[in-house]
């Protein structure tokens, strides 16, 4: 079953089942979780096929497309923030921590190890609060009598969290047989950091990694082949390409969060980095 929970998010349930409808929500789904309770069987996402067995976890972004085939009886819960939950915020979701749980999204979706396949966890522990945490959500929402807001809402801060940590754990674990881990460390720390300009500052990160502050950028350019600061200015851009994708945040609320002086300055940086204006940009979304 599945209804719209506060404004613009859907869960579905289902107990025991061999044929599934998940892609009902594909046009309009930002990001996904799923989570596959009991059971077994096939997913193709994308058209790459992959197995799922009992507490395998999935997440999805735009534009991902995924047929369940089960070969076993099937449980399991699907929790989806359709793309207008971030467009024209309504008064019932005034409340909600909407800008965090982009951000957490954010992370995710601009991850160089999203990948899609039955998600890795850092410890078991991890796994298991996922999980009891996403069938409290699914509880204390389909109880339409007595469900709780503040527990659904405290509850995805927190499931969203976990996916961001753990797919940061992902990209440092990849990497442990590449000569120097450390690039992918300061990776996860800029990206972890974005929005706290006097954390990425080369002596900010000099000192975070125990380098010398004439050496870090060095170093950074010698395994990236992009300097420090231009890897950090392409990210925030990014940051800039996505918010003017899938929210309504004006020019000058995304320069200021993102630590540009004023929207010309944002205006001017993007159309030197990537050829065009932001006005150019936005038309091109329609």
């Amino acid at each position: 079953m599945a209804r719209t929970i506060l404004e613009n998010i859907v869960i579905q349930q289902y107990k025991d089942q061999t044929f599934f409808s998940f892609c009902e929500y594909t046009n309009i789904r930002f990001f996904e979780i799923l989570y596959f309770e009991k059971g077994s069987g096939r997913i193709k996402i994308n058209g790459k096929t992959v197995n799922y067995t009992s507490n395998s976890v999935f997440v999805f972004i735009p534009d991902d497309i995924y047929i369940v085939e089960a070969e076993t009886a099937t449980s399991s819960i699907a929790i989806k923030f359709l793309k207008s939950f971030f467009r024209n915020i309504s008064s019932q979701n005034q409340e909600l921590p909407v800008n965090d749980w982009f951000r957490k999204i954010e992370e995710i979706l601009n991850s160089e190890s999203h990948e899609l396949r039955d998600m890795q966890f850092e410890t078991t522990s991890d796994r298991s609060h996922l999980v009891s945490l996403v069938n409290m959500v699914a509880s204390e929402y389909l109880n339409t009598q007595t469900h709780d807001i503040f527990i659904i809402q405290n509850s995805l801060s927190v499931i969203l969290h976990l996916i961001a940590r753990n797919i940061q754990y992902l990209n440092t674990s990849e990497v442990k047989e590449i000569k120097s881990s450390k690039i992918q460390q300061i990776i996860n720390y800029i990206h972890s950091n974005i929005y706290n300009p006097e954390l990425l500052t080369t002596k900010s990160l000099a000192n975070e990694f125990f380098m010398a502050d004439n050496y870090i950028s060095e170093y950074f350019k010698k395994h990236t082949d992009v300097s420090l600061k231009k890897y950090i200015i392409n990210y925030k851009l990014k940051l800039v390409e996505t918010r003017l994708k899938y929210t309504d945040a004006q020019d000058s609320e995304i320069a200021l969060e993102l630590g540009f002086t004023d929207s010309s300055h944002l205006n001017k940086t993007f159309k030197a980095y990537k050829g065009i204006s932001l006005s150019t940009f936005k038309a091109s979304l329609v």
